[in-house]
């Protein structure tokens, strides 16, 4: 069982923090996306650069339309951060296309980010929203099996995600193990299959593996329905934790403590889903 988050050291006054990069899509709502990401590194005392993939209009109900960002211009960012102020960890959110995914795949490679390389990657594989909005094109789905996962020190799928990328259906431990097994299959040197959407369980079970270690991470079931931006928050603090040079299990520990919290002291917003809130650890007595 996880216990309570911790917080990572912050740098002294007017010294250069740890820098994280985010190659997500921009959230016009604030709840989900490079927003949460930022927000998450932000409250972690993080210096945050981004390469923005997509600008989507969404609020708190759904996701009403998108646009992706010229692939030339994704590679561009991250080439532009990387090479002049350096990253010591990043992460991936929506990719929207196979043009994105393999320009990312492209610049990671020229910066040393990635599995094997000297920074390490976060793949969140980002399809849809939380509302079922469909965020990645169909087809893209090869290009994230090819050319994502295969870079990623750690994927991080939720249940919906593991689906479409596997075609396992987890409703278990074992399918979730074997779920796992078929994300390694693709080449990502670890796996992380979420629970969280496994309703019925009274906890939210993670699943993490290397093929040799098995590591399972569990937290009491928070009752909330503000949850929006609950992956990124994850994705960016496991992120987050990597940069300050945790392995990745402790890394994903530390994570998986920080979106619990959130999702603790989670609000509402608008009319629908309020955010995840990484806010708690910088509000009053905390």
């Amino acid at each position: 069982m996880v216990g309570a988050p911790s917080r990572l050291p912050t740098a002294p006054r007017g010294t250069a923090p740890h820098r994280v990069l985010t190659i997500a899509g921009s959230d016009s709502g604030g709840s989900a996306g490079i927003q949460a990401d930022m927000r998450t590194f932000a409250t972690l005392g993080l210096h945050a650069c981004v390469a923005i993939t997509a600008v989507t209009v969404q609020n708190s109900v759904g996701v009403q339309d998108f646009r992706g960002i010229e692939p030339d211009v994704v590679g561009a960012q991250i080439r532009s951060v990387a090479g002049d102020i350096g990253v010591e960890a990043a992460k991936t959110g929506m990719l929207a296309s196979t043009a994105i995914i393999e320009a990312v795949a492209a610049a990671a490679d020229a910066e040393g980010i990635g599995n094997g390389r000297a920074t390490p990657l976060v793949v969140d594989p980002v399809a849809a929203s939380m509302h079922g909005d469909p965020l990645l094109a169909t087809e893209a789905l090869d290009a994230l099996r090819s050319e994502l996962i295969p870079r990623a020190t750690v994927v991080t799928p939720n249940l919906d995600e593991v689906r479409l990328i596997t075609g396992i259906d987890v409703v278990d431990g074992d399918t979730q193990r074997r779920a796992a097994d078929a994300l390694l299959a693709l080449g990502a040197q670890w796996a992380l299959v979420k629970g969280g959407h496994l309703r019925d369980s009274p906890d939210s079970p993670d699943l993490l593996t290397d093929g040799a270690q098995f590591v399972a991470f569990t937290a009491p079931r928070v009752p909330t329905g503000h949850d929006h931006g609950a992956g990124d928050t994850l994705a960016a603090a496991i992120t987050a934790a990597l940069a300050h040079g945790r392995t990745v299990p402790a890394a994903v520990e530390f994570g998986k403590a920080w979106v619990t919290e959130g999702l603790r002291w989670a609000y509402p917003l608008g009319a629908g889903h309020g955010p995840v809130n990484p806010l708690w650890s910088v509000a009053p007595g905390n």
